[in-house]
């Protein structure tokens, strides 16, 4: 199958040159030209699946046009190697905790498939790749655990400096080996535009073999399909019935929108989603095109909530895309809602009040955006994305439930080890320097 770009459709590559060039050389973002239907008895089978065999199936409809299913199958299994529970909070309302890979955060999932899948396709090269990725927190750390000591592979990561909570930190910048860390003076709007400069750069291209593993690169952001299945496979016979046709809500704590956007491909491949809602922070860019049908991206703001503070996402571009840029078509779609630090709070708080669940200030987002959403129809299940562990995020939630929270063990181990970064500009005539003078 041949690789559009959003930008030109004329512009085409193979999976393997989308996966290894990131970005297309016009800056638009690479798609499929098919998305294949699943029949129906294929997504009810997936109820007596667990997570792992559901994802396989799900890689080989999306991928099974460019590579064998043992190739693919050998990458799903190495990448996906953990759970995504679906947990009730209260009635009809699900959690479906994306937290349990090695770093806790959902980028787990895209993060260890694509560098499975890069593996796969750089085996044999004389030169190194240097994969260049951009955090608003969760990111970072998911891309370096996926590609840390892998042969050949080089990783660079820009981080917004004071704009990630300190565990975050600590979990990208404590890996040296082939990770080196990026301590950007500016926002994550800014790391992000460095790299995608990097890309359109003639003579950083000329030099080295660059590519991205933010969301902007298919091959992290496709595999988040796979959980969505997941979630519906999970929700219990009596709520979702048994037959594949049963439909339920899903919302979506979204920043760069690549979370959201494997949603809706989900939903192409037949996913029975009734509909989608976002949520944001204050970052409210995307819930203002629904409102206005202008699409306006400004500066993001800090917040408690950081992995959403973006001010310019770049999977819109995708989600316009798929729906024709058709403003009238993706409010049909989706609803948007976006909320402020106090509102999150005020969310954690009473959840943990009412239920004893624990959320963090992402999976708040998607709590209430789901339940503001107040779906008219009974009997329709809502699931909502808790896309971190609560205890990255201690200090904000310890604060909200004046209680202590629990650190899980791998979260410890890298909170005691020294943080070794670099601090540059937002210059991208840094940047372009220190790769030229660092990248192989």
């Amino acid at each position: 199958m041949n690789y559009y770009s959003t930008g030109d459709k004329k512009l085409k590559q193979s999976l393997r040159e989308a996966v290894l060039r990131g970005l297309a050389p016009d800056g638009g973002l690479y798609m499929p030209e098919r998305i294949k239907l699943l029949p129906e008895d294929q997504i009810l089978s997936f109820r007596k699946k667990d997570f792992k065999e559901i994802s396989g199936e799900i890689a080989i409809n999306l991928f099974g046009e460019d590579l064998s299913e043992d190739e693919i199958l050998e990458i799903t299994d190495a990448a996906i190697s953990f759970d995504t529970p679906l947990i009730e909070v209260e009635k009809g309302v699900y959690s479906l905790e994306l937290f349990h890979g090695p770093t806790l955060a959902f980028k787990d999932v895209g993060a260890r498939f694509m560098a499975r899948m890069l593996g796969h396709f750089t085996k044999g090269m004389d030169r190194k790749i240097n994969v260049l990725v951009a955090t608003s927190g969760d990111t970072g750390s998911a891309v370096a655990n996926g590609f840390r000591e892998v042969d050949g592979v080089r990783v660079f990561i820009l981080y917004p400096s004071g704009g990630v909570s300190q565990l975050q930190e600590k979990q990208l910048t404590t890996l040296g080996g082939n990770i080196t860390a990026l301590e950007i003076s500016g926002t994550f709007d800014d790391c992000q535009r460095m790299v995608k400069s990097a890309f359109q750069d003639k003579n950083l291209n000329d030099s080295l073999i660059l590519t991205s593993a933010n969301s902007i690169n298919l091959a992290r952001f496709l595999p988040q399909s796979f959980y969505y299945f997941n979630a519906w496979a999970r929700l219990p016979h009596s709520v979702a019935g048994s037959q594949a046709k049963n439909e339920f809500y899903v919302s979506v704590p979204s920043g760069n929108f690549g979370n959201l956007t494997a949603g809706l491909i989900a939903g192409r491949m037949g996913l029975p989603v009734k509909h989608y809602i976002v949520a944001t922070n204050v970052n409210d860019v995307v819930p203002g095109y629904m409102k206005t049908g202008v699409f306006t991206p400004r500066p993001s703001i800090p917040t408690i909530a950081n992995a959403m503070d973006v001010g310019n996402p770049s999977n819109f571009d995708r989600i316009l895309d798929l729906y024709g840029h058709s403003h009238e078509a993706i409010c049909d779609a989706m609803s948007a809602y976006a909320y402020t630090d106090n509102e999150l709070r005020e969310t954690m708080g009473d959840v943990y009040t009412r239920t004893g669940y624990l959320l963090d200030p992402h999976g708040a987002a998607g709590y209430r955006a789901l339940n503001q959403h107040s779906p008219k129809d009974v009997g329709t299940p809502g699931v909502f994305f808790e896309t971190a562990h609560p205890g990255k995020f201690s200090q904000t939630v310890e604060g909200v439930i004046n209680s202590s929270v629990e650190i899980p063990e791998n979260l410890l181990e890298a909170s005691s080890k020294e943080k070794v970064s670099i601090p540059l500009s937002t210059g991208f005539s840094d940047f372009k320097e220190f790769l030229l003078q660092t990248g192989e």
